[in-house]
């Protein structure tokens, strides 16, 4: 999808400039989550997983204790084996790509627990898309529903 990506991103950057000139927030939001939905609608994210490949996890500081537990561990544990202080004060990342977390079947072994930042991605269903469109153009290179909303 990187590729893909690559060689639209001029056209992509172009099409960014004329939505932030000339697009209704609303509309563009309503068009995003109908896209959203549809196409998301239709796949299996456990059989690509790029996000999950290629950013590190990020656990707010608020989850660590739950997600220890859940795996069975201590916070001093599951700290130790897979995080690190992240750039915000109440956030760690993960300490390798792929993601620790990111198990062989393209799930996640904190379940349920999995991060909303991680439940959430690419945004592309969140509104304001209007104010994030760099975001989601650094999504289209990693999420291939995220490409082809962004081509709807």
């Amino acid at each position: 999808i990187k590729f893909e990506a690559k060689k639209k991103r001029d056209e992509n950057y172009e099409f960014r400039i004329f939505l932030k000139g000339n697009a209704d927030d609303k509309e563009l939001d309503e068009q995003f989550h109908r896209l959203h939905k549809e196409l998301f609608a239709g796949y299996d994210c456990s059989q690509c997983r790029n996000c999950c490949k290629m950013y590190p996890g990020g656990i707010p500081a608020e989850d660590i204790e739950r997600d220890a537990k859940y795996l069975g561990m201590t916070k001093e544990q599951f700290m130790d084996r897979y995080l690190v202080k992240g750039e915000s004060a109440d956030v760690y990342e993960t300490k390798n790509m792929p993601c620790d977390f990111l198990k062989e079947d393209g799930n996640c072994a904190l379940g349920e627990c999995k991060p909303e930042n991680c439940k959430k991605y690419p945004y592309t269903d969140q509104p304001k898309r209007l104010s994030s469109l760099y975001s989601v153009l650094e999504a289209v290179e990693v999420c291939p529903v995220a490409f082809e909303i962004y081509e709807g």
